[in-house]
């Protein structure tokens, strides 16, 4: 039972890094909006480094029923705002009033939200007659556009394509994939150390080809 003394949710070590993460991406809907381009991807990239170890941490701990679904639905709305809006909203403060990429990075934010949906149902289920992490997954994980989005905004700018294009064809792409059920395999800790040297290698692309406004 909960203690009116104490406040609502939990504040363990477990999801200190995935709350991290969120305010990382709220500072970068802060940039977006102020037209800070290449701020608010890098603020994307933190919070795909983030969550990249969020869930390793968490595992260390045994932890209750409860706290384990707490961590399920945290993750998941802190990667809806990480992962899900500010992609939406970079793209969309690139080139303002215009309806089509907005409709785009709406749908962009919707399919996001899905599939985080589906996944918390799914995971709530499966950790019911299952205490192993999860080995595969369908279609693609949202947390990817921290490492695709990026690179296609830093390729605009270094082969001076369209803004307004390149962008917004990978949020369309990336919402049809978070739907679309093909099986991934979760990566194991070699594979997360590959992202993870491309990730920083990107980080490095991005600054040299991005300018801060």
């Amino acid at each position: 039972m909960h203690s009116k003394l104490k406040p609502l949710g939990y504040y363990n070590y477990t999801v200190i890094l995935t709350y991290i993460g969120m305010l990382i991406g709220i500072v970068g809907i802060a940039y977006a909006l102020e037209h800070s381009t290449c701020a608010a991807i890098i603020c994307l990239m933190l919070a795909g480094f983030c969550d990249m170890f969020d869930g390793a941490i968490a595992s260390t701990k045994e932890r209750t029923v409860q706290e384990k679904n707490f961590g399920i639905q945290i993750d998941s709305l802190s990667d809806l705002i990480c992962f899900g809006v500010l992609p939406a909203v970079i793209t969309y403060s690139m080139n303002p009033h215009n309806n089509l990429i907005l409709a785009v990075s709406a749908l962009y934010a919707l399919c996001a939200l899905i599939r985080l949906a589906y996944f918390n149902v799914d995971e709530q289920e499966r950790q019911k007659t299952s205490t192993s992490s999860r080995e595969i997954y369908y279609g693609l994980p949202v947390t990817l556009s921290a490492l695709f989005f990026p690179l296609v905004n830093a390729a605009t700018k270094v082969f001076s394509w369209k803004t307004s294009i390149a962008p917004t064809i990978t949020l369309f792409v990336m919402a049809v994939l978070f739907l679309t059920p093909v099986p991934l395999k979760k990566p194991k800790l070699l594979g997360k150390i590959c992202v993870l040297l491309c990730g920083i290698a990107e980080v490095f692309f991005v600054i040299f080809s991005l300018d801060f406004v």
